[in-house]
């Protein structure tokens, strides 16, 4: 065994372990340095810095979401022969997707770009959502709260190149299904 690296180890090991902490307002001299100056004991005690300060809270964005119950549906004043409105109104917090489909035989960068421009015209509507590409011609629709998904579903199916829109395994035809034998 090389005796080097032993001391060299035994050395390094030391320093961890009996290396003096420095006060919390109080920036220790390695610190200052330049970070292209950094030697590797340096870039350790930076490294053991960052795990002491793991149990930091994360950011908002980085939060999952939040698994608090929805708000309560008011039947009340819901109007019950409109099986639709229910369906919405119950998704109300919830995440959805939505399927498009569309129309001819696209290939799947004109999907791509066709759906983007769905998205981005929905976005402008203040609909946000997230799209993901599944097919040729087929792409998912994913919405935070569920009960944007009919909105977006009323504006989808007017649009020329939309065959079909799926919500909840219901089909809605589109504008892009007129004049043609798909069912």
């Amino acid at each position: 065994m090389n005796w080097n690296l032993v001391v060299t180890l035994f050395f390094v090991g030391s320093c961890l372990v009996y290396g003096k902490k420095s006060e919390p307002n109080q920036t220790p001299d390695w610190a200052k340095k330049d970070i292209r100056d950094y030697s590797d004991a340096d870039l350790e005690r930076l490294y053991d810095q960052w795990e002491e300060d793991e149990e930091d809270p994360l950011e908002p964005h980085a939060l999952p979401e939040p698994t608090s119950p929805p708000p309560p549906i008011d039947l009340s004043n819901m109007d019950m022969s409109d099986p639709e409105g229910l369906l919405k109104m119950s998704k109300k917090g919830k995440t959805v997707m939505m399927f498009a489909t569309v129309s001819g035989e696209p290939s799947r960068q004109e999907t791509e770009q066709i759906t983007g421009l769905w998205q981005s015209s929905l976005m402008n509507s203040h609909l946000i959502t997230e799209r993901f590409v599944v097919g040729d011609n087929r792409a998912i629709f994913m919405f935070k709260d569920g009960s944007h998904a009919w909105e977006a579903k009323d504006f989808l199916i007017q649009q020329d190149r939309c065959l079909e829109v799926t919500i909840e395994n219901k089909p809605y035809p589109g504008k892009g299904r007129i004049g043609r034998e798909e069912l």
